[in-house]
């Protein structure tokens, strides 16, 4: 496995991750008032739009899964139509399991399906980035020794750590302390946000420590 290819995954991660940080600091000194809690909403918003538009740029530039063959204009189109229409099936179908899973079904909708958004973008759109709207891809990727390169097993890790740690974001929203990070959805979208830089870390050093075990092969 070469070394050049973990090292421009880790170059892309945490660029990612850095583009995370940065939603956190640099509105705050644009725009008065504001805050990762006190103007949560804005802030899913903002976050979702920084790390959908860095995939995106990133996807295109370093271009990891790259097909041998040459495609038309309007094949182009069609893809990209199909992503999209994807990437809104992804938010309407995390708003219901977050819903089923105890979110206010009618009050506090706004915040609930910006929160599905924020975890489409960890997750979806990274999967329309390098797959396209392929499920068959997507079912193989995250089976057992699913993954066909570097680039792949990073989505895997980033995915899982992305809905495990919005998953652990719910526990402390029962309990009684009253904190405002408390308020649905901040605890649990901190959560996934939290997750996803750490599958962006970890990911490329998993990776590193397991190269030689890591065998891909064309199937």
């Amino acid at each position: 496995m070469r070394e050049a290819g973990i090292g421009r995954l880790l170059a892309a991660n945490l660029l990612c991750a850095l583009s995370v940080l940065l939603t956190a600091v640099l509105p705050a000194l644009l725009l008065d008032g504001f805050s990762v809690l006190g103007t949560h909403l804005t802030w899913l918003c903002v976050c979702s739009v920084c790390v959908a538009t860095l995939n995106i740029i990133l996807h295109l530039v370093l271009k990891p899964n790259q097909s041998p063959k040459r495609r038309s204009f309007a094949h182009k189109i069609s893809r990209f139509l199909k992503c999209c229409i994807y990437f809104f099936m992804s938010c309407i179908l995390f708003h219901a399991i977050i819903v089923l899973y105890g979110a206010p079904l009618i009050e506090l909708v706004t915040e609930t399906f910006l929160f599905a958004v924020l975890l489409s973008t960890f997750t979806t759109l990274q999967c329309l980035c390098l797959l396209g709207p392929n499920i068959q891809a997507w079912i193989r990727v995250f089976s057992k020794n699913g993954a066909m390169s570097i680039w792949e097993s990073s989505l895997q890790i980033t995915s899982m750590c992305s809905i495990l740690g919005a998953w652990f974001g719910a526990f402390p929203i029962p309990l009684d302390w009253d904190r405002p990070w408390q308020v649905w959805p901040i605890s649990c979208s901190l959560g996934a946000t939290f997750g996803y830089v750490a599958g962006l870390i970890i990911a490329p050093l998993w990776i590193h420590w397991n190269r030689k075990q890591l065998t891909y092969k064309s199937r």
